[in-house]
């Protein structure tokens, strides 16, 4: 191709062909970082006919393959904080923003209460997105997390030096996380919670996340969500607020299983932007 715009709108086209499914977004990501620029550069760059980066032929193909945009980019962005991620560490989705912020609003509303620290932890941690965004936006709370995958703690504590956020981050088991710690005001999980009879359409997901991301564990998925919103119920006082996020078909069953446990004063679901059910927040009786 002679230039930047027709390999973009090349690129565009082969990326839709392959089921991408932003496949104009990705083709100017992927020109974006090939040439070490923004999109709005890369997008400037087409008008002036500018010659397409060497790398870029190889890029696409990948992502025609269904590498991840972010496998490829070596990072992704969440509620405003750049992340690097990578093979071996699942790639935070832009629904988990909302449940972030969820948590985030439980902890601003403990300050609101008198709560000049707020105590948050982060149970399956994955790459620290959740766990950085609340101590960026709540710098007065004290934050702990926990990841049992060591890539991802690997790709946690990276990503935790280079934005130089204070998070404790440790590598564990999250139904065994932090016996030291009681008393806590909010604790805010993703855990795996894909049915182990279900199989994730998009090959990003499918072929690419680390399976102890995705799989809850069971046939409902539900079996390893349960044990972590045990050891939640174990941290929290009374009052305090658990978010969990938790699959779209899981907004029933996931609500009621904390419920049956008689451990939480109000149980509720919440739904994303898009509508769906996305997470269930629960009060600590």
């Amino acid at each position: 191709m002679s230039d930047l715009r027709d390999a973009v709108r090349g690129a565009t086209g082969r990326l839709a062909d392959a089921g991408v499914a932003s496949p104009e977004h990705d083709a100017v990501a992927l020109a974006a970082h090939a040439l070490g620029v923004g999109p709005g550069e890369v997008r400037r760059l087409m008008v002036l006919g500018a010659p397409v980066p060497e790398a870029y032929a190889g890029l696409v193909a990948e992502r025609a393959a269904r590498v991840p945009l972010q496998h490829l980019t070596g990072r992704t962005w969440f509620r405003g904080l750049e992340l690097e991620v990578g093979p071996g560490v699942f790639v935070p989705r832009p629904e988990t923003e909302v449940v972030a912020g969820w948590a985030i609003d439980a902890a601003r509303a403990c300050l609101e209460a008198g709560v000049g620290e707020p105590v948050v932890v982060d149970l399956c941690a994955g790459s620290g997105a959740i766990a950085f965004s609340v101590k960026a936006e709540v710098p007065q709370a004290r934050v702990h997390a926990v990841e049992v995958s060591d890539l991802a703690v690997a790709w946690a504590t990276s990503n935790r030096d280079r934005l130089g956020l204070d998070v404790d981050l440790v590598h564990g088991d999250a139904v065994t996380a932090f016996p030291e710690l009681a008393g806590v005001d909010v604790v805010v999980s993703n855990p795996p919670y894909i049915p182990t009879t279900a199989e994730p359409v998009d090959p990003e997901v499918r072929d690419h996340d680390p399976p102890v991301a995705l799989y809850g564990g069971s046939e409902d998925g539900l079996a390893i969500p349960r044990l972590v919103a045990a050891r939640a119920a174990g941290l929290l006082r009374p009052g305090g607020v658990l978010v969990m996020e938790h699959a779209d078909s899981q907004g029933e069953t996931l609500p009621r299983a904390l419920l049956a446990t008689g451990s939480w004063a109000s149980v509720e679901d919440r739904r994303d932007l898009a509508g769906r059910p996305r997470a269930t927040v629960a009060v600590r009786a």
